[in-house]
Parts: C-alpha cells; sequence; structure tokens
C-alpha cells in the first residue's frame, strides 16, 4: 500500500515538475524524437560488422534493401569493394550518431538548466515574502540548500534521469527485437543469465536510493549548520562554546561521509556482478554458436548486441536514482512554494513604483523636517 501510494506521489511531484516545460515543449518533443532515432540507430552496426565477416569468411549473406540503396551493384558482386564499400558507409554513419547523440545530450541538457532557473526564480521571488517569523523557524541554510542544491537536483531529472532513461529503454527493446529477428533461439540462450541481473539492478537501486536520501539530508544538515554558526560565530565564541560546536559538526560531517560511502560501497559491487553476468551470457552465446557451428558473423554481432543491452543496463539503475532524488528535491521545493505564510504587503501584489516614490518622500520629510523639530524639542 505504501509503495503504491509512494508511486502516485512520485508521478504527481513529475507532473508537476513538467508543468515548467510547458515554455520549451518544441526542446522536449526534439530530445523524445532524438531518442527514438538513436534506438533505431542501435543495432545498425554490429549488423554491418556481421555482415562484413561473413562476406570475408565466404559466408554468403543475404544484404537488406535499405542498405542496397548506397552500395552499387558492382560492390555487391566482389568481396573487397564490398568491404570497402560497407567500411566508408560505417563511417559516415559513426558520424551521424555522434552528432546525433551530442544533439539530443545538448538539448537535454539545455532543457534541465531552463527549467531550474525559472524555478529558482519562483522559489526566490516567494521566499522574499515569506513572513519574518519563517526565518525564525527555519534554518537559512536550508532554505539555501532549496534554492540551489534542490533545484540543482531537479536539473538532473532532464540531463541524466528522465529523457536518457527512455532512450536507453528504447534502445534495448530495438537491440532485443533486432536479435530475435535475427536467430530466437541464440538470443534466448545468451539471455539465460537475465533475470540474475534484474535482481541485481533491482536490489542495487534500494541500496542507492537510501544511500543518496542519507546524503541529500546531511547535505542539508551541514548547510544549516555552517550558515548558522557563521552567522551566529560571535555568540559561539562569546559562550566558549567553539569546540561542543565543532564536536557537532564533526558528527554531521561524519554521517555525511558514511552516507557517501554506502552509495561507493554498492557501486563497487553492483558493477563487477554485472561484468560476471555478462561473461556468463557471452560464454552461452560462444557455446551454442560453437557447437551449432554458426557463422562467425552472428557470434560477433551478438556479442556486439549484448554489449549494447548491458552498457546501459549498468547505469539505468543510477539514472532511476538520479530520478528519484530529482523528485526528492522537487517534493521539498513545492513545500517551499506552498507555503502561504506571506508579509501583509506581499500578499497585496507586486512591486508599485509609483508607492514607493511616495514611501521615500515620506522619508525625507520625516527626516528632514520633524526629526530636527523633535531633537530641538528635546
Amino acid at each position: 500500500m505504501e509503495k503504491t501510494e509512494k508511486k502516485k506521489l512520485d508521478m504527481r511531484l513529475l507532473g508537476r515538475v513538467f508543468t515548467y516545460v510547458k515554455p520549451y515543449r518544441l526542446q522536449f518533443t526534439c530530445s523524445l524524437v532524438l531518442a527514438l532515432v538513436l534506438s533505431v540507430f542501435a543495432p545498425v552496426r554490429p549488423y554491418l560488422i556481421q555482415l562484413t565477416v561473413n562476406e570475408a569468411t565466404g559466408k554468403a549473406s543475404s544484404i537488406p534493401g535499405w542498405l542496397k540503396l548506397f552500395i552499387s551493384q558492382a560492390h555487391l558482386n566482389n568481396v573487397l569493394q564490398f568491404i570497402i564499400a560497407v567500411t566508408i558507409f560505417q563511417i559516415v554513419f559513426i558520424f551521424i550518431e555522434t552528432l546525433t547523440r551530442f544533439i539530443f545530450s545538448f538539448i537535454t541538457s539545455w532543457l534541465g538548466q531552463a527549467v531550474v532557473k525559472d524555478m529558482r526564480i519562483e522559489v526566490f521571488h516567494k521566499i522574499s515574502q515569506l513572513n519574518q517569523r519563517q526565518f525564525d523557524k527555519t534554518p537559512i541554510g536550508t532554505l539555501t540548500t532549496r534554492t540551489i542544491n534542490d533545484i540543482e537536483s531537479i536539473n538532473n531529472i532532464f540531463s541524466d534521469g528522465l529523457v536518457p532513461i527512455l532512450a536507453d529503454l528504447f534502445a534495448i527493446i530495438v537491440t532485443l527485437g533486432t536479435m530475435f529477428y535475427i536467430d530466437w533461439k541464440l538470443t534466448l540462450i545468451s539471455l539465460i543469465p537475465f533475470p540474475i541481473l534484474i535482481v541485481a539492478t533491482y536490489y542495487f537501486k534500494e541500496s542507492v536510493n537510501k544511500s543518496y536520501l542519507r546524503v541529500r539530508n546531511a547535505i542539508s544538515a551541514l548547510n544549516a549548520f555552517v550558515q548558522e554558526h557563521i552567522s551566529g560565530m560571535a555568540i559561539v565564541q562569546a559562550f566558549a562554546a567553539e569546540k561542543r560546536e565543532a564536536n557537532k559538526f564533526d558528527q554531521i560531517n561524519k554521517e555525511h561521509r558514511n552516507a557517501n560511502i554506502s552509495a561507493i560501497f554498492a557501486y563497487s559491487v553492483f558493477f563487477p556482478v554485472v561484468e560476471i553476468i555478462l561473461a556468463l551470457s557471452m560464454a552461452f552465446l560462444i557455446w551454442f554458436v560453437a557447437d551449432n557451428k554458426l557463422d562467425a558473423g552472428l557470434l560477433v554481432s551478438f556479442i556486439l548486441y549484448l554489449n549494447q543491452i548491458f552498457r546501459p543496463l549498468r547505469v539505468i539503475a543510477d539514472k532511476f536514482n538520479v530520478l528519484q532524488m530529482g523528485l526528492i528535491a522537487a517534493e521539498r521545493v513545492f513545500k517551499v512554494l506552498e507555503n502561504e505564510d506571506m508579509q501583509p504587503q506581499a500578499s497585496e501584489g507586486h512591486y508599485n513604483p509609483e508607492k514607493s516614490k511616495v514611501k521615500s518622500a515620506l522619508n525625507r520629510l520625516v527626516l528632514r523636517i520633524i526629526c530636527p523639530i523633535m531633537c530641538c524639542g528635546i
């Protein structure tokens, strides 16, 4: 039940974050389109390498129609010319794929920074209108963390979170579909250790998620402690409390260190486990190819396909945690924006330059005329 409620809350938070994307709908749509294009690009190079290896080893391969559009019939009939033509095509294709990936990364990062800029302005405007008693109840360092660190974490939802996760999932689905299309038996054999990877990824995600939550809380505590004590250092020194406060800071700092070490430990275990599972998949793959005397090109291409599946899976759990941390940060930021304890003048409207001029004139009148009269009377 709690997990269901948490998922609903996460979806609401994500939906609210994406309301800030509305002014940048074009960029967001472009990032999704580019994610789909990159997923289609994913299986092309391994397939071209398979054709090249088969041609070089004398194995006949059926050339797809889309490739015949780029290679002449003369090249198709000559092994050496075919290999050279396919190699040139791959070089051009790599440049196109790299350029597409660069544009995708730039747009997603730009989108995140644009959203962060708008949110930071809104949060600062909100804080500047809060009632003074809110600053008595809330440590300044906490508000600083909400305005800077937490909003920066929301940027990761776009640059390292949702859209990159979708791009990786699209690529995995297209690659798996290509593998099943080429040889479904070989695909099933090579994916025998796959359930172990899913279980390992789940536990890694949960472990890092808890560690990152501890890190975020520790950072908030550090910011609040340092801000308060620098602002009130005169009081600390007046009561000769430097050693006692240093011990408190040492405890907060240790919690921050331990939280980071916990996350590092999870990474240190997870990545070797992924490498072992990948090695097992390749072992099953090589055994099946050798036992059934399949083409060498098929073996090479499937090794590349497995790498294309496992490579994003190595980081996808981490990206899910980045997304989760972004949502936790968003929840904190939205609590600041939902605070309705405002200054009376702030709730009446925005800054009015005419009212400000009148107020300044009255202040000058008091300073120049009324104050001297009162001083003379005294």
